[in-house]
C-alpha cells in the first residue's frame, strides 16, 4: 500500500495528509474488431467516451451509429470494444494506420498536416449567450465536479443551456477525454449542444475547439487562454469562443455568425 503524502511547511513542520487521487489507466480502444487506439483516461463513463471519441475521430455521427457496447477489465487497464453502423472497412483501416504514425502531440506525418488544412463543418447560425449565463455556468460546475473536488486533478467539461443551467457534466484525468465522454453523453442524452454551450476547465488548444465543433456545438466557453491555431479554426468555423472564463469576467475571442 502506497504510504500517504507528508505535508511539509515553511516552518519545517512535517505532517501525513491523506489524499484521494485521481484514476488513470490505459484504455485500448476497439471499434469493428479492429485495434484504433490506447488513450490514458479515467475509467468512468466509457460508453460515453468510446462514442464521443468515435465522434470526433470522424468514425460516427450519433448514437445509432454505436450498435453494440462492451467494455472489459484486465491486468493491464480496460478494452473498449464498440461497433459502428455505417464506417467503410477500407476508411477504418487507413485511419487505423494513420494513427499508428502520430506521436502524443496528436501532429506527426504528412497525413495529419493535411488533415489540419481540411475546413471544419460551419457551425449553425446561433444567438450570443448572455455573459450572465456564462457565469452562472461556472458557479454551478464547481458543485458537479465529485472528481475534481475530491483529487484537484481531472479536468471536466460541461454541457449548459442558454440561461447557463448545466445538464450534463463529465469528467476525466484528460481534458480530450472528458469532451469525448461529454458529446458522447449529449448524443446518448438527446441534448443538442447547439442550444446552449459547452463549457470546459481544460486549455483551450485546437483540439478542443475541433472537437466542439464537430460535436455540433455553437458556442464553447474556457477558463484559459486559446492558442493561435484555436482561434483559428474558431474563426473559420462560425464558433463563438469565450475564454479566460473567471467569476466576474470573460473574454470574448470569436464572434460566430448571430442567427
Amino acid at each position: 500500500m502506497v504510504e500517504p503524502p507528508l505535508q511539509i511547511s515553511a516552518d519545517g513542520q512535517v505532517q501525513p495528509m491523506p489524499r484521494q487521487w485521481v484514476p488513470e489507466v490505459p484504455v485500448a480502444m476497439e471499434y469493428n474488431g479492429l485495434s484504433y487506439a490506447v488513450m490514458m483516461a479515467t475509467p468512468a463513463d466509457l460508453q460515453d467516451f468510446a462514442l464521443g471519441f468515435a465522434v470526433a475521430e470522424g468514425l460516427a455521427k450519433g448514437a445509432s451509429d454505436l450498435t453494440h457496447f462492451s467494455a472489459a477489465e484486465v491486468e493491464a487497464g480496460w478494452i473498449l470494444r464498440a461497433t459502428l453502423a455505417g464506417v467503410e472497412p477500407a476508411k477504418l483501416q487507413e485511419r487505423v494506420r494513420n494513427r499508428v504514425a502520430e506521436s502524443s502531440c496528436g501532429l506527426c506525418g504528412i497525413e495529419n498536416l493535411a488533415a489540419l488544412a481540411v475546413p471544419l463543418p460551419h457551425v449553425r447560425p446561433h444567438a450570443a449567450i448572455a455573459p450572465d449565463a456564462i457565469f452562472r455556468a461556472l458557479a454551478d460546475l464547481r458543485g458537479l465536479q465529485p472528481l475534481g473536488s475530491a483529487t484537484r486533478a481531472a479536468h471536466a467539461a460541461a454541457l449548459a443551456a442558454s440561461d447557463g443551467r448545466i445538464g450534463i457534466v463529465r469528467e476525466d484525468v484528460g481534458r480530450h477525454n472528458a469532451m469525448d465522454k461529454l458529446v458522447g453523453g449529449a448524443l446518448v442524452a438527446g441534448a443538442d449542444p447547439c442550444d446552449g454551450f459547452i463549457l470546459s476547465t481544460a486549455r483551450c488548444s485546437y483540439e478542443i475547439v475541433e472537437k466542439a465543433v464537430r460535436a455540433g456545438a455553437t458556442t464553447l466557453v474556457t477558463i484559459s487562454l486559446p492558442t493561435t491555431m484555436a482561434i483559428s479554426r474558431a474563426h473559420d468555423a462560425g464558433l463563438t469562443l469565450y475564454c479566460l472564463a473567471r467569476d466576474d469576467s470573460v473574454l470574448l475571442v470569436s464572434r460566430g455568425q448571430s442567427s
